[in-house]
C-alpha cells in the first residue's frame, strides 16, 4: 500500500521502520522540548500523511522510551482518521517523578500503525445476539483473573 506524506519543515523525517516487517513506522520529533518530571508537551513531527479511506492510523508509544525513561503518550493510542491532512502531533508525557526528559530534533518519539477500519451501520435492537463465548454482560474482572 502506498501512503502519501508531506514534509512540512526541513527538520521533518519520513516515517520509517527499524526492521523489515515491523508493524510500526517510527515518527520523529521535528522540534525540541524538555519534559519536566510529570510534565507533558505536544511535539510536532513536521509531517502530514494521507491515510487511505478504509484505514486509520494509530499512534503508539515507543517501548524503549517508556521502559528506559518513563516517557509515553497522553492518549494511547492516538487515532488519525483518513480525512485528516494536518501535521501529526504527538502528546508526550514524562511519568518519571525525578528526572526531566529532553526531546531532541530527529529523536524517534512514537510509532504509527495503519489498521483497517470497517465502516459500520449501527442498528438499534431490543436484544443482542449471544457472543461467541460465555462472557455475556460480564465486564471488568468478570473472568476472576487478576
Amino acid at each position: 500500500m502506498k501512503v502519501a506524506f508531506r514534509l512540512l519543515r526541513p527538520e521533518a523525517r519520513a516515517p520509517s521502520r527499524a526492521y523489515t516487517g515491523d508493524a510500526g513506522y517510527d515518527l520523529a520529533a521535528a522540534e525540541a522540548t524538555v519534559l519536566e518530571p510529570g510534565g507533558r508537551a505536544i511535539v510536532g513531527t513536521g509531517i502530514a500523511v494521507g491515510i487511505p479511506d478504509g484505514y486509520a492510523g494509530l499512534v503508539l508509544p515507543r517501548s524503549g522510551l517508556a521502559t528506559r525513561h518513563g516517557v509515553s503518550l497522553v492518549n494511547t493510542p492516538g487515532l488519525i482518521d483518513p480525512g485528516y491532512r494536518g501535521e501529526l502531533m504527538v502528546p508526550l508525557i514524562n511519568h518519571d517523578r525525578e528526572e526531566e526528559f529532553e526531546v531532541e530534533v530527529g529523536m524517534r518519539i512514537a510509532q504509527l500503525v495503519l489498521v483497517r477500519a470497517a465502516e459500520a451501520h449501527f442498528v438499534n435492537v431490543d436484544l443482542l445476539e449471544e457472543g461467541a463465548d460465555e462472557r455475556g454482560e460480564g465486564g471488568f474482572g468478570s473472568s476472576g483473573t487478576s
